[in-house]
């Protein structure tokens, strides 16, 4: 989708191209026409500097005269033949994306080979071999590392991969259906739902008490009845619901921030999270090796690591 909601820049950028090309064209014509007298003695312009610095009036060579009108016919037959013409598409039809595409779509072919062997394997199997887990590194680093971190243990709004803390469940095939689709998490803001401002900080006190983190045991005491709101997701025992991917409250892993001050802003403002889909990115048999990597984190350690 155009980012403009008018043709203006495209005819803005077309305009100042044609013009450079048509401006240059005329600048050479001009320069061509235009004669500058040598000074009979010497054969300079007359312009003379700093008492003795004299301008020659020696002509350009004509080889660069011609190579600048082959620049100019080479721009201009650039411009018919490919987008460099604001929304213009080109005569060839070529895209940036397009040859992209095709690029990936020859390097994946290419791979198929080595990613039929791994294909033949669980991925509990794969995390064992040292070949896969060289593979799943470099998937890792290249797309995920970014949010993760390249020793997978997140931080603060994205999730730790070591530790066994599965919002969406830790089983292979729940880490290839997250890879693969992606998720949305989100948690509404439920002040309203829990009462006053004051209900609000004694849940908190209560939350923090499933864990056995510091807390106000009389604040926690008047939240536990309060905590049914919150119930419906996270369970009545605040372990949360895998099928939900509501958090555990009870395990110390603290996504988004630990303490009351971190938690009554979660009630009050809720939360979205999200994990882009990565199928249509990276092929079925590149996250069949991502899910193996990424089981191995929190299972057993990576056969390939540095």
């Amino acid at each position: 989708m155009s980012d403009f909601t008018s043709n203006f820049w495209s005819i803005f950028v077309s305009s100042i191209s044609i013009f450079g090309i048509v401006y240059c064209a005329f600048l050479l014509w001009f320069s061509a026409k235009v004669k500058v007298s040598a000074h009979e003695d010497d054969g300079t312009t007359g312009h003379v500097w700093d008492e003795d610095l004299r301008e020659m009036n020696n002509p350009l060579p004509r080889w660069w005269l011609w190579l600048f009108i082959i620049t100019m016919v080479f721009a201009a037959v650039y411009f018919i033949a490919y987008p460099g013409l604001g929304g213009y598409a080109g005569k060839l039809g070529w895209t940036s994306q397009n040859q992209y595409e095709a690029e990936v779509a020859k390097a994946n072919k290419d791979l198929e080979p080595l990613y039929a062997a791994f294909n033949a394997q669980t991925p509990e199997q794969l995390s064992q071999d040292p070949k896969a887990m060289a593979v799943g590194e470099r998937l890792f680093m290249n797309n995920c590392a970014q949010c993760h971190g390249s020793d997978a243990r997140g931080s603060k709004g994205f999730p730790n991969l070591t530790d066994k803390d599965w919002l969406h469940g830790g089983t292979t095939d729940k880490i290839k259906e997250t890879l693969t689709k992606g998720r949305i998490g989100q948690m509404p803001p439920m002040a309203a739902a829990v009462g006053t401002p004051d209900d609000v900080r004694n849940v908190s006190h209560y939350v923090l008490s499933l864990s056995g983190s510091p807390h106000d045991s009389v604040r926690a005491a008047l939240g536990k009845g309060k905590f049914g709101a919150c119930a419906a997701c996270h369970g009545p025992d605040g372990a949360g619901m895998q099928a939900m991917g509501s958090a555990n409250l009870t395990d110390k892993v603290w996504l988004h921030g630990w303490g009351e001050e971190a938690i009554t802003a979660m009630i009050n403002k809720g939360k979205v999270n999200q994990m882009p889909a990565q199928e249509g990115r990276l092929t079925e048999s590149q996250i069949h090796v991502l899910t193996a990597y990424v089981w191995g984190f929190s299972n057993n350690k990576p056969a390939a690591t540095k």
